[in-house]
């Protein structure tokens, strides 16, 4: 199996790139340690490229299953070897989730198809691109209903799923696997309790004492407001013929360029975004420094130990608990050791689904995050779950015919904010100022 010889080879790599510098000598002249790292940095480069290799293997291999999933679904079944009906189904007969999703979806790629012509559309497909698919009772799909005018329309569900994806790829801060995730149905401000209470304890009570009532146990809560802010991508033009040719992969197409587009745009946003009226405040620009480095461009292990214990070891604790910085911080720290001479990098096994660490903790990499510069937050560090991620719905996809014609332009939009919840909790690696 490929992934197998994949795992292999990365294991190699990793074992000689701590070859390379475990063998410098401790009196190495500055030429022969400037060697060994740049060959180090050779050697890692290709461990980078190799884990995108094995990312898109088994990102291929779950597709490949879900696909398989969906297929045996619609095989035959019937006792006459028919497959269950879902484009007549019977009036009386109250059709499955699956069912109605299916025929939504079938109607939003027809409209694809037509270059969002609706006159080529059935009564039935327009009804339902009007009414959207909704996904549960306690949200509807569709908050923006589409229109022949405007031409926009919530994506099938599957769609979704595979744009949010690839929007996962181009940075860690949609993802909520890492960050909290809060889907509402509308855009209204929504507003969110903030407490700090970590300073605050118990005290002794002597037999017969009252209860201290100064108020100074008294809980104080702040509050952080989320809206919708409204980001969308440039037209996306595509030929005519590529989306009337069943041969084409339409939805991982669309998938793929939306999401990246969508993805890039974000993070961005939600890493260093200003905050205020009009943005997200972004985790960079919402955190404290916990550890302010002696240099302008330079990184010590001691200070990334430093950071780490900045943060409150409740907060450590927590799984979503990691280090996230830009892909030129994580080439400076591989190549750390702290004073036991032990690399701070330690390799996982993809195997098993284990991530590489930074001293005893995951990481990610955002290339939004300020590389290592005067004055930037270069290393972030602490719960990521205190950074709430607020998405209205799901994303959207207009189409637009007679400007292009005859290509055919699609657009995403997507609704979102973000805000770090609680100071506390994730700290920075401020570098000196200049």
């Amino acid at each position: 199996m490929i992934l197998t010889q994949y795992y292999e080879e990365r294991g190699q790599l990793v074992a000689e790139a701590r070859s390379v510098l475990d063998g410098l000598a401790d009196d190495a002249s500055a030429t022969e340690v400037k060697a060994a790292e740049e060959r180090h940095d050779t050697i890692m480069a290709k461990v980078d490229t190799l884990d995108k290799k094995i990312e898109r293997e088994e990102r291929m291999a779950a597709a490949e299953r879900t696909e398989e999933e969906r297929r045996s679904r619609q095989r035959p079944n019937g006792r006459d070897g028919s497959a269950p009906a879902i484009d007549q189904p019977n009036e009386d007969e109250e059709r499955s989730e699956d069912e109605r999703h299916a025929e939504y979806r079938d109607a939003f790629y027809a409209m694809l198809a037509s270059g969002g012509d609706h006159s080529a559309l059935s009564n039935e497909q327009r009804a339902l691109l009007r009414v959207g698919y909704v996904e549960n009772k306690s949200e509807q799909r569709t908050q923006t209903a589409g229109t022949p005018s405007a031409g926009g329309y919530t994506v099938p569900t599957t769609l979704a799923s595979k744009i949010v994806e690839v929007m996962k790829d181009w940075g860690p801060m949609y993802d909520p696997g890492i960050t909290d995730e809060m889907v509402t149905s509308s855009g209204n401000p929504f507003d969110l309790p903030t407490n700090d209470d970590t300073g605050n304890t118990g005290e002794s009570l002597a037999e017969g004492a009252d209860l201290t009532d100064d108020g100074s146990g008294d809980l104080e809560f702040g509050e952080v407001s989320l809206a919708a802010f409204t980001r969308a991508t440039p037209w996306l033009k595509i030929s005519f013929e590529l989306l009337q040719d069943s041969a084409f992969n339409l939805e991982a197409f669309i998938a793929r360029k939306i999401g990246e587009r969508l993805g890039r745009l974000a993070n961005a946003e939600l890493t260093v975004g200003a905050g205020g009226a009009n943005a997200a405040r972004g985790v960079v620009v919402a955190s404290t420094a916990g550890k302010t480095a002696a240099a302008q461009a330079a990184i010590a292990a001691d200070e990334v130990i430093d950071l780490q214990h900045s943060v409150n070891a409740a907060y450590r604790r927590s799984p979503q608990c990691r280090f996230m910085f830009a892909d030129t911080t994580l080439a400076v720290l591989r190549k750390l050791k702290d004073g036991q001479g032990n690399y701070l990098w330690q390799m996982g096994d993809v195997r098993v689904g284990a991530p590489d660490l930074i001293h005893g903790k995951p990481y990610s990499v955002n290339d939004d995050v300020p590389a290592i510069a005067a004055g930037a937050k270069s290393i972030l560090f602490g719960d990521f779950s205190r950074y709430t991620v607020r998405k209205v719905g799901s994303p959207l996809i207009g189409t637009v015919r007679e400007r292009f014609w005859p290509k055919v332009g699609l657009a995403g939009l997507i609704r979102f904010d973000g805000d770090l919840t609680d100071a506390a909790a994730i700290k920075a690696l401020q570098q000196a100022a200049a």
